[in-house]
């Protein structure tokens, strides 16, 4: 009987040893199926509490989400079919696009299947062996995989650090035809957020083009959610391309772009990631388009978010956690001194019924491992204060354990 390759399992252990395996030979926190937990939660004395979800404005189980999906798939069906251009679309995916487009304040937004996708597939298309790339070297790892895959020639810059992206900027601009620099809005590991209003006065400067993911900031900078424009007051409309999803404050699933009327337009038709994937499903449409109405008709959700985010970074420094650069909006870090720690800690809290897997290895610096925490609307200070505890008593332990360990 013939087998799969031996050279390929070899390689897939040796890649799977170099992320970190050893950490999970002996049990782990990932992969748990969270529909058991919340159906087991009368387990725990205080319930099952999940902060490792992106529902932070609380409508992922808001009656008008769930029911305009249900509405959907009854009227619809459970797909389109095909790719929007070859099978045609549904009403409902111009109507979601067009009020995006005009809650965000541009020109035009194309939605596409897949989040990551929207990232690899846009800088593909904007970019070519003759242009630069430049990259904060925190960017997600979208940003970071279309990059390194459409030719262009990429450098990194420390993050956040504008002073090293003006100094790329002034060494190379001449030397390509095009310059597109990518940022994002909200640091989805970190919690901290670009200076935008100069750095749109440095793209200008050196006639570069800005791509902005704002993943995690629609629904949660701003006053109103509008993201990190609105946060500091600027024109979306002078950012080339903006990046959101569907799947955080929006409670859905996909990807969209948000850009000049004439940019989508020349998208629909060319954009690899739209052209040659299939359409949003009736269901991802309606939920996200009720939780948008949500949005638009009840912005305190925005401002019950911001007082729950902050509240939790407040807590957080009082017990003496280190939240890094975490400017407390949606997403806080806690970091932990060693990868053990950080697992340590984390099924400690899972054993409270606390849902927050470590984030070690994979997706951050091996020095820096920490446990996420998405903060919800929906969240009450009760919860937040009992996540601080379980943390607080955990890392102490870790602590002490690790500590022990080495004397001996």
């Amino acid at each position: 009987m013939k087998t799969v390759n031996q050279s390929f399992l070899a390689f897939a252990d040796r890649r799977f040893r170099l992320s970190g395996r050893a950490l999970i030979e002996n049990g782990h926190p990932y992969f748990v199926p969270t529909d058991g937990l919340q159906a087991q939660a009368d387990q725990w004395p205080q319930g099952y509490l999940s902060m490792s979800h992106y529902d932070y404005l609380g409508l992922m189980h808001h009656p008008a989400t769930t029911g305009a999906a249900k509405a959907a798939i009854e009227a619809q069906g459970t797909g389109v079919g095909a790719s929007r251009l070859v099978g045609g679309e549904r009403l409902a995916h111009r109507a979601l696009e067009e009020d995006l487009a005009d809650f965000l304040g541009v020109g035009g937004v194309l939605s596409i299947i897949s989040g990551y996708l929207t990232n690899v597939s846009v800088i593909g298309l904007l970019c070519g062996p003759r242009d630069l790339v430049l990259v904060d070297e925190l960017s997600h790892n979208s940003i970071m995989v279309g990059a390194r895959s459409c030719k262009a020639h990429v450098e990194t810059f420390a993050h956040n650090d504008l002073d090293d992206l003006e100094r790329l900027l002034r060494e190379h601009r001449a030397e390509y035809g095009r310059v597109l620099i990518c940022t994002d809005a909200l640091f989805s590991m970190d919690g901290d957020i670009t200076d935008l209003p100069r750095l749109l006065d440095m793209k200008d400067a050196y006639d570069a083009w800005l791509l902005l993911d704002e993943a995690h900031s629609y629904g949660v900078l701003g006053t109103t959610g509008r993201g990190l424009c609105e946060h500091f007051g600027e024109d979306p409309n002078r950012v080339e391309v903006a990046i959101g999803t569907l799947s955080k404050s929006f409670a859905s699933s996909g990807g969209f772009i948000a850009a000049n009327a004439d940019v989508i337009e020349w998208m629909r038709f060319c954009l690899p990631g739209f052209v040659y994937s299939v359409g949003l499903g009736p269901s991802t449409v309606a939920s996200a388009h009720a939780a948008l109405r949500l949005l638009r008709s009840e912005p305190d959700r925005v401002t019950t978010l911001r007082r729950n985010s902050q509240y939790f970074l407040k807590r957080a420094a009082e017990a003496g956690l280190d939240t890094g650069t975490a400017i407390g909006e949606a997403v806080v870090p806690i970091l932990f001194e060693t990868p053990e720690d950080c697992v340590f800690v984390a099924e400690a809290l899972m054993a409270q019924g606390i849902y927050a897997p470590p984030v070690v290895h994979v997706g951050v610096p091996k020095d820096m491992p920490r446990i996420r925490f998405f903060i919800s609307a929906a969240h009450s200070p009760e919860d937040l204060d009992r996540v601080i505890a379980a943390v607080e008593k955990a890392a102490q332990a870790a602590t002490a354990l690790r500590r022990r360990m080495s004397a001996e």
